[in-house]
């Protein structure tokens, strides 16, 4: 097999053909050495297979990188599509959480409200009672003092 690759076996027959003797009145017809062309044409017999092997095999490593590309982008896409699918899951428990955080929040304020509402009440109902008890005692006192003024205005008479 030759040191020359397919593209200079190539130029090297072109080149030949350009210094080719022109046949005079022929319409463009060249004489060329024929040993020379065969020798060229067996060498690109020669190389043809193996660089139509290198060729193939050129492309069967496309092939194989480009399928492997493909179950690399396919790992990947189910590995983004599960992590989606994660986030949308703790999005949604956060969502609930925070619902349920609201209506704990709702049910302790109107706790609040019923609580205030009802020591309000206790409240008020107690100083009524006090102002009833202080007014009943109040009434006593001043009853028993006028009970006091009326027996010094008899004693004293």
């Amino acid at each position: 097999m030759s040191d020359r690759n397919i593209d200079e076996l190539m130029d090297e027959l072109y080149q030949l053909v350009d210094k080719a003797w022109k046949l005079p009145m022929s319409g463009g017809r060249t004489v060329v050495d024929g040993a020379e062309v065969r020798q060229l044409l067996d060498e690109l017999r020669e190389n043809l297979p193996h660089e139509t092997q290198e060729a193939r095999a050129i492309v069967q490593d496309r092939a194989q990188i480009i399928a492997d590309a493909k179950r690399e982008a396919e790992k990947l896409v189910a590995a983004a599509e599960e992590r989606a699918k994660k986030l949308i899951s703790q999005t949604e428990i956060v969502k609930q959480a925070q619902q349920r955080a609201n209506d704990m929040l709702t049910q302790a304020q109107a706790q609040f409200r019923e609580m205030r509402k009802a020591s309000n009440e206790y409240v008020d109902d107690l100083m009524r009672r006090t102002d009833d008890a202080i007014a009943e005692s109040l009434a006593e006192l001043r009853k028993a003092r006028q009970g006091i003024k009326s027996s010094q205005r008899k004693s004293g008479s």
